[in-house]
């Protein structure tokens, strides 16, 4: 007999921590990532500032929202990121987001929030992840499933700059 072997779409720490923050795979809560849509779609700056809302973001909401993941272990190049997947922790950064969004070519919608540091996580309508702070913008990865790796992981983002 040959033992069962199973395979996860993340390196088994990063599993670990999201199963521990109750995430499975299948995970798809489509009801609340439709209410995360419309409180963003619903909301306006004092400015004028509206978020986009598009379907790489309710996505990453539908499977991933709502989580709290706590990382245990030291990462590999930064401090593993503590995160809260909850797309409102970006609900009055509009503006930023947007003036981000256009710098890069692309619309942003916001994804969660690193809790240590209060780093904004925003996703884009390709799934590319990014996290704003007080230091500057970065990119996390291509997609969530790398970003989350990344950030779980300890792997230090790339600073964006101007050309």
């Amino acid at each position: 007999m040959h033992p069962e072997r199973t395979t996860t779409r993340f390196p088994a720490p990063v599993d670990a921590a999201l199963r521990a923050a109750g995430w499975q795979p299948g995970r798809w809560d489509i009801k609340q990532a439709e209410i995360w849509a419309d409180t963003l779609r619903g909301h306006t700056s004092p400015a004028g500032h509206r978020h986009a809302v598009f379907p790489a973001a309710v996505e990453a909401w539908a499977e991933f929202g709502g989580l709290r993941l706590g990382p245990a272990g030291t990462g590999r190049q930064v401090a593993p990121a503590r995160l809260h997947l909850d797309p409102l922790h970006g609900l009055h950064l509009a503006r930023t987001l947007g003036d981000l969004g256009r710098a890069l070519g692309t619309e942003l919608s916001p994804l969660g929030e690193e809790t240590d540091s209060r780093a904004l996580l925003a996703i884009d309508t390709e799934g590319r992840v990014y996290t704003l702070d007080h230091t500057g913008d970065w990119y996390v990865g291509p997609e969530i499933d790398t970003s989350l790796a990344a950030l779980v992981a300890g792997t230090e983002p790339s600073r964006l700059t101007t050309a």
